[in-house]
């Protein structure tokens, strides 16, 4: 456990979650838009795009959502044809960092794409998505 706990810690801190808006991002390409439902209206919601080999590692693009009636939405432009998966989290105190309890466990909410929640740090095979010539709209919960 407390080495899940330990990776997670290690990836966060590693900035998968910078605070630009925007890393890279391809001219042409297509858009990804994400919804996130949020109970709570204050923070903000940090997105990052990732590829397999970026994946837990700094992204090619983040975004910032902000909260209004109970959701965030963040689209993520000039998006190449290929895998992805998306990594977010409810940055609550806008600190633009995941905050932890003592024991490694998070205090801030998080969720992965295709909604894929393990315990331990999120896995590329269950947060992996296609991405073709059309645009994509999910919606990720936490």
């Amino acid at each position: 456990m407390k080495t899940i706990i330990t990776s997670i810690v290690l990836a966060i801190t590693l900035g998968i979650f910078p605070t630009e808006k925007t890393i890279a991002q391809t001219e042409g390409g297509t858009t990804i838009t994400v919804t996130v439902p949020v109970s709570v209206s204050e923070g903000t919601i940090l997105a990052t795009l990732q590829t397999e080999e970026t994946f837990m590692q700094k992204g090619i693009q983040s975004k910032m959502g902000t909260i209004e009636n109970g959701k965030a939405v963040m689209t993520f432009t000039g998006v190449q044809p290929g895998t992805y998966a998306i990594l977010l989290f409810h940055d609550k105190n806008n600190n633009n960092q995941m905050d932890f309890e003592i024991n490694g466990m998070p205090k801030e909410p998080y969720g992965v794409s295709n909604n894929a929640m393990s315990y331990g740090p999120p896995a590329w095979n269950e947060a992996k998505f296609e991405v073709k010539n059309e645009p994509i709209e999910m919606e990720i919960r936490m």
